[in-house]
């Protein structure tokens, strides 16, 4: 499949419309037990009050795409972090990106502090070139203007969970707490942190792709010093008083840089055992949100990440969703989101920086998406929970599911949705999102 080479005008970020198919009711669902079965449980997707509804008591959704870069993913999550706000006691936004990244981000969202654009620009290179789009920055833009006029409810945060890039704003946060509460520890930790802290105007896509170059012992050594920093700080103890939540931030933003550097150090040859740790970092700094502020949290992030089960174990062991359900119970819950055709953004291949729009045909037979696309409303949410029986042996067969992250591939994993997601969305069309 070739790229696309014309884009669509940006759609109004409205909710997807849902048709009803009536040629598809007389005949689909007569004939195919599994569709009707999964039609008893549909709702269109005319309005989030369902999809509210199917959120219930959870404290962290998980919301994930079948596509690092599709538009209607992209406003649907917006959309539903609105209403999760204004219906839920939703503050935080979690989004798959470096740590340090959303610590600039929420600085403008609950202080005014920077510009999200120039802010956008510089951070989200290299693997997190597909954040860098108009849809995230209305988002952005929405939030600051909400903690504007609302300055009696809870303030809404903006968060990264990720430890692709080590940015100096947690460096920075680190040393305020040093020089405030602890200046003598600042010497020994500044010099810990000597020679690993980037640069000032450090070009994030290529700090990546050297630190991925660099020599294992090279990498060992910056993690042992990210994670000595780490260790004097927390040995350090927690002060009493109002010092005691900073103490808590000061912790968690060496935390942050200890992730980075020692995700690095694991040898190429230990890509599983690497991305286990950056699941189980991804979960951490998630719950750490929660656990810190005084709202709830929608995570958005792949299918792959929000998941209870991984769609490929011999590379991606265990997902941030599995972590997060250990660790939360019920309080977490996960939405999964599909679509059967369209376009979407995505790198040619592992060589390359610049994303290129593919045309995605309707889903082929033997695809979990084929079935999908034959209920009689385009788009609509299903509770698998409560999934008739009839169902049950269909959502829990792992079957070809659309799955697209960084690199343009025609291969389709195999995934059984109803042992991997709570809830699932399905849209009929997607289009690329709209890159800045």
């Amino acid at each position: 499949m070739s790229p696309i080479q014309n884009r669509r005008p940006i759609a109004a970020a409205t909710m997807p419309v849902s048709t009803s198919l009536p040629h598809r009711t007389a005949s689909a669902l007569a004939t195919d037990p599994v569709v009707s079965a999964l039609q008893q449980n549909a709702v269109p997707l005319s309005d989030l009050d369902d999809v509210v509804r199917m959120v219930g008591d959870a404290q962290i959704v998980g919301l994930g795409e079948a596509s690092h870069s599709g538009h209607e993913f992209f406003t649907l999550k917006a959309l539903l972090f609105k209403e999760l706000v204004a219906t839920q006691g939703f503050t935080t936004f979690v989004l798959e990106a470096s740590w340090s990244t959303g610590l600039r981000l929420d600085a403008y969202v609950t202080d005014g502090t920077g510009d999200p654009e120039q802010i956008m620009r510089e951070e989200f290179q290299g693997q997190y070139v597909f954040w860098n789009t108009d849809e995230y920055l209305d988002l952005i833009h929405w939030m600051r203007h909400y903690n504007v006029s609302n300055p009696d409810q809870p303030a809404l945060h903006f968060a990264g969970n990720d430890l692709g890039y080590p940015g100096t704003d947690a460096f920075d946060r680190v040393s305020a707490y040093l020089n405030a509460h602890r200046p003598d520890l600042t010497e020994q930790i500044n010099d810990l942190y000597r020679g690993i802290r980037p640069g000032r105007g450090a070009q994030t896509g290529d700090w990546m792709g050297q630190q991925l170059t660099k020599d294992a012992a090279s990498r060992r050594k910056e993690a042992d010093q990210a994670e000595h920093a780490l260790a004097v700080l927390r040995t350090s103890g927690r002060p009493l008083g109002s010092a005691g939540h900073a103490y808590d931030c000061a912790v968690q933003n060496a935390t942050a840089i200890a992730q980075t550097f020692t995700g690095y150090a694991f040898p190429h040859d230990e890509f599983p055992a690497r991305m286990r740790f950056r699941d189980r970092a991804m979960a951490d700094n998630t719950a750490w949100w929660l656990a810190h502020t005084n709202g709830k949290v929608l995570l958005a992030s792949n299918n792959g990440h929000v998941a209870y089960t991984s769609d490929n174990p011999q590379e991606f062991p265990e997902p941030v969703g599995a972590f997060l359900r250990d660790e939360l119970g019920a309080r977490y819950m996960n939405i999964g989101l599909t679509f059967n055709e369209g376009s979407l953004n995505a790198l040619p291949d592992y060589a390359s920086h610049n994303p290129q729009e593919y045309a995605v045909p309707a889903a082929p037979s033997g695809h979990n998406e084929h079935i999908l696309g034959q209920l009689s409303c385009l788009d609509f949410a299903l509770d698998l929970r409560t999934a008739p029986p009839a169902a049950r042996t269909w959502l829990d067969t792992a079957r070809p599911t659309r799955s697209f992250g960084l690199y343009w591939s025609p291969q389709d994993p195999e995934t059984a949705l109803g042992r991997s997601y709570d809830v699932l969305i399905h849209l009929n069309r997607l289009q690329a999102a709209h890159l800045r």
